[in-house]
């Protein structure tokens, strides 16, 4: 009776744990310094792997475009459609409400976080586009350098943080 009813334990957690972890929460180690101070090395982290509403400002985990074997996690500064133009240090915006664009406040950089690179092109995104940094852009490889994102690559959205090194 033990081992049957072992046995049933083990299929049915099986049965509950799989699903949950390929659809809906993933667990996620942050490597590196790109999103300090949000998020350090080696913080545990929980992906919400269920909601697709995406929005400027979410911390998202994608597979990266040039190698999908490797995970990034960086933040989502631009939206599909959008024009997106980095000068004079900051990231700047051109939407239908804002054909002139406007400067992007960023309450999570240190201060004096400059964002350089590219300065003055600007970048029109795709329908399934995003254009994502790192917090810590000093030490980001991010969309300045592989481009924007594409919607497929996306994991997911970084839901909790569960702890820290």
């Amino acid at each position: 009776i033990y081992v049957v009813f072992t046995i049933i334990t083990v299929i049915v957690s099986l049965a509950i744990i799989i699903p949950i972890r390929s659809f809906v929460i993933m667990p996620f180690y942050a490597q590196g310094t790109a999103m300090e101070p949000t998020y350090k090395d080696g913080d545990y982290l929980l992906i919400n792997r269920f909601s697709k509403d995406y929005q400027r400002g979410d911390v998202i985990i994608f597979r990266y475009p040039k190698n999908p074997q490797q995970f990034f996690i960086k933040r989502i500064i631009a939206l599909p459609g959008e024009k997106v133009q980095l000068k004079e240090g900051s990231v700047y915006l051109y939407d239908t409400q804002n054909p002139n664009g406007y400067k992007l406040s960023e309450p999570y950089l240190v201060p004096d976080m400059q964002t350089i690179g590219l300065d003055g092109n600007i970048i029109e995104l795709a329908s399934n586009e995003y254009y994502v940094l790192g917090d810590n852009r000093n030490a980001s490889k991010d969309s300045r350098s592989f481009g924007a994102v594409e919607d497929s690559y996306f994991i997911g959205e970084v839901w909790f943080k569960a702890g820290e090194k």
